[in-house]
């Protein structure tokens, strides 16, 4: 069900006056490298209403504004962008794939939690990735058929689409069919991947999918077609979601999985299954707002504990210099220094391990951890909440793969939905005309440590992988839509959307000058960072504090989404890909 968030509110801000959090100051709206940038508007007290469409594809895009103008809610119109993503944006998420969606309703308030994270097969052990008694190469591993759980996306949609949908399900595909019958244009990002010269785009399905008649691949311009996509998204338009997990479309993934060297166990009888789910939403006050995330086995959590630790007095006066603050960045790497060990510890399926959300979230036990932020000289060692049983460490690698977008519909309901094939293509595998995703190297593949710790993100059968996916939904204290964003990037998801939040909510920068900042993210001991975006003055001052950047590893940002300023949307589409923000 459901949860309101001015009945959470009410307990959580009881709870923040007796910690003591306060409201921070604005900063001054300067870009980082020291030039004028337009303040930002105040949130206003009327009602937030689209059309409002962010993602990463311009064609994504206007499927989703066309539903709107056909009256259709924000949740009608993501499923019209998802099937578009999955289709002209394939190394990034798709119908073969899973999400966690935030849906707003703006008749109530309400906010809601889908999790349409993938599931591993029955007969999937903690040994799922050992071969010799020893972990698999992690790529070897994603390019086996053990890396597919069961896609989670398509049933997620349905039953949010059930929920909220306004228009007929049937009515929402028929753009992405049009463009996989037709043909789109290949863009940039896509033809830099399939240029990739191993890995998944190197299979032989990926091989026969981007290989042109004359045996060269595809370049950036040329027009794509891709018929078995058209039927499959014809299909569930036809019969709807649940022909995704029975009949001819569950066994050619099944088919496909179960295919060359170490296939996968996934049955027809996982994919009949399957079971979206919709849970409470996880929000928090932060500053003037309010910010809700899904719950676990999402690692939203951790997301709101990075901001109650910024709202510590310490770390909120050194945050309060801004985006040309040394010390500003300095805080907030070490937030994330602290917050990364915690997740890794604690975040795994609730279902199967106690998740202390609570505990993480607790204010004693925050303010503890904000203590330890200036003088942290090297990796973060993790804490122990209130109720957690502290695990063994976990060393998951969460590699690139991920789109985020976001839609408002003209009543003001909002979705905010990050979604996914995990890799770049997945695991390689097609099937229906899509990829096959490899969530399940989200897992630790390793279940214990040498000493016999157990890791709560160890595989087990029927098991979700942790996430960092951490789609948001920001309201005002009378529980309104103020905005809504989220990013890719693996693990540092939770640093790409913590920078979005503080420097549109602490440092009121617009929406896209906030995205544009550059990223900053700290795991362990290192700082991995887009290097040229940080001026020689302030990566001079970051030195100074110990700070010594590197370029970035991680899959980079994609960060999208909107804050409602005055009478209109302030949208941002990350810079790094080739996504709009559109209000028309």
């Amino acid at each position: 069900m459901p949860t309101s968030p001015i009945r959470a509110l009410l307990t959580f801000l009881v709870v923040a006056s007796l910690a003591g959090c306060q409201t921070l100051p604005a900063a001054p709206t300067q870009r980082v490298d020291g030039g004028p940038s337009a303040p930002a508007t105040p949130v206003p007290s009327a009602p937030a209403r689209g059309p409002f469409v962010t993602a990463a594809n311009p064609l994504a895009v206007e499927a989703g504004l066309a539903i709107l103008r056909r009256g259709g809610s924000a949740v009608d119109a993501a499923v019209a962008i998802q099937a578009v993503l999955g289709l002209v944006e394939p190394q990034s998420s798709g119908l073969g794939g899973g999400s966690f969606m935030m849906v707003y309703d703006a008749a109530t308030n309400a906010v809601t939690a889908y999790d349409g994270r993938e599931t591993a097969p029955a007969a999937a052990t903690p040994e799922l990735f050992y071969e010799n008694g020893r972990p698999l190469p992690f790529l070897d591993a994603v390019l086996s058929g053990r890396s597919t759980g069961v896609p989670g996306a398509v049933a997620m949609l349905g039953l949010a689409q059930k929920n909220h949908g306004t228009l007929p399900w049937s009515a929402l595909f028929g753009e992405a069919e049009r463009l996989a019958r037709d043909g789109f244009v290949v863009s940039p990002r896509l033809a830099g991947m399939i240029a990739l010269t191993g890995g998944q785009a190197r299979t032989a399905w990926a091989d026969a999918y981007f290989t042109k008649a004359d045996g060269t691949r595809y370049v950036a311009g040329d027009t794509l077609r891709n018929p078995a996509y058209a039927a499959t998204v014809a299909t569930l338009a036809r019969e709807g979601a649940g022909a995704l997990y029975a009949g001819p479309l569950a066994q050619a993934i099944v088919d496909t999985v179960h295919e060359g060297r170490r296939p996968g166990t996934l049955s027809t009888a996982d994919l009949a299954g399957y079971r979206p789910i919709a849970r409470e939403a996880l929000c928090r006050p932060f500053r003037i707002y309010v910010v809700c995330i899904p719950p676990p086995p999402s690692s939203g959590v951790s997301l709101l504990q990075l901001l109650a630790m910024a709202e510590t007095p310490e770390a909120a006066r050194a945050l309060a210099g801004g985006e040309t603050s040394a010390e500003a960045w300095t805080t907030f790497a070490q937030l994330q220094r602290l917050m990364y060990a915690d997740r890794d510890r604690y975040v795994g399926d609730p279902a199967f391990v106690g998740v202390p959300v609570a505990g993480l979230l607790d204010p004693d036990y925050v303010a503890s951890r904000a203590a330890l932020a200036p003088g942290l000289t090297g990796a973060a060692v993790a804490g122990t909440p209130p109720g957690g049983i502290f695990r063994a460490p976990d060393a998951t690698r969460e590699p690139a793969g991920t789109s985020h977008f976001v839609v408002v519909d003209a009543r003001g309901n909002a979705v905010s939905m990050t979604t996914t094939v995990e890799s770049v293509f997945g695991s390689g595998r097609m099937a229906n005309g899509y990829f096959l995703n490899n969530q399940l190297t989200d897992f630790s593949f390793t279940p214990t440590t040498a000493e016999g710790q157990p890791v709560a993100n160890a595989v087990a059968a029927g098991k979700r992988p942790r996430s960092s996916m951490s789609p948001v939904i920001i309201l005002d204290r009378q529980g309104r839509l103020v905005g809504a964003m989220g990013s890719p990037g693996g693990s540092s998801i939770l640093a790409y959307v913590a920078k979005g939040l503080i420097a549109t909510l602490v440092w009121d920068l617009p929406v896209q000058a906030a995205f544009d900042l550059p990223n900053l993210v700290a795991k362990g001991s290192g700082f991995g960072a887009d290097t040229a975006r940080f001026g020689p003055t302030l990566e001079a001052g970051l030195e100074a504090n110990g700070i010594v950047l590197a370029p970035n590893t991680s899959e980079n940002s994609g960060l999208h989404g909107g804050i409602w300023r005055g009478d209109r949307w302030d949208g941002g589409a990350d810079d790094r890909r080739e996504g709009v923000a559109r209000t028309d």
